[in-house]
């Protein structure tokens, strides 16, 4: 590995996240007029104990189970995705479909929390290979000037704003499985928190 990249990799690191953040108390501290004329020390000697103990990251060389199912689902999403576009499909039924992949690709970049919740990982599953695609083949097999003015009676639905309402409904249902993952995303880092509290919470005299 260059010079250059093991910098970038360092950079990158844990161990330097958990050492600056350290070192910006110390600059806290001496801003407050706790760290006294040799705050300098004090602000290096913080970043060192939290590089030198916050344990390395982890190399990883294999590929989990999570990664190679949700890797095969955003490959069946990107297949699907191409075949979505005009005239077959109307512009604004080619932008929600976008919003959807949007929102599925970014719970898929969370592939072990997306799989330690099965529940979840069905609905995403099906989403992705049933309930999108059985709406827009329904839609696409109609001709197009039927699917966009065509109504039973006056109050029911053309074709055109029925799918816009079951890709509404599938939108609702993928964010509220969005905001489940981001919540245990956020459960994550209130856990760092507590933990970096714990361990480092105390005075530079008990470091």
């Amino acid at each position: 590995m260059a010079t250059s990249d093991r910098v970038l990799s360092y950079l990158g690191s844990t161990r330097n996240i958990v050492g600056s953040a350290l070192a910006l108390g110390g600059l806290g501290l001496h801003f407050l007029g706790l760290a006294g004329s040799l705050w300098p020390m004090v602000v290096a000697g913080l970043y060192g104990v939290g590089a030198l103990l916050t344990p390395p990251d982890r190399v990883r060389l294999t590929i989990s189970h999570a990664e190679v199912e949700t890797r095969a689902l955003r490959d069946d999403l990107d297949v699907l995705v191409a075949k979505v576009s005009p005239p077959r499909f109307p512009e604004d039924v080619v932008a929600k479909v976008g919003d959807l992949a949007a929102i599925l690709r970014d719970v898929l970049a969370r592939a072990e929390a997306l799989t330690s919740a099965p529940d979840h990982l069905h609905v995403v599953s099906q989403a992705i290979r049933d309930y999108l695609p059985t709406s827009l083949e329904a839609y696409a097999n109609l001709p197009r000037t039927y699917a966009l003015t065509r109504r039973g009676s006056r109050d029911e639905r053309s074709a055109h704003e029925e799918l816009m309402a079951q890709l509404g409904l599938l939108e609702s249902g993928l964010s509220a499985i969005a905001e489940a993952v981001y919540q245990g995303d956020e459960q994550a880092l209130r856990d760092q928190g507590r933990f970096l509290r714990d361990r480092f919470g105390g005075s530079s005299l008990d470091l």
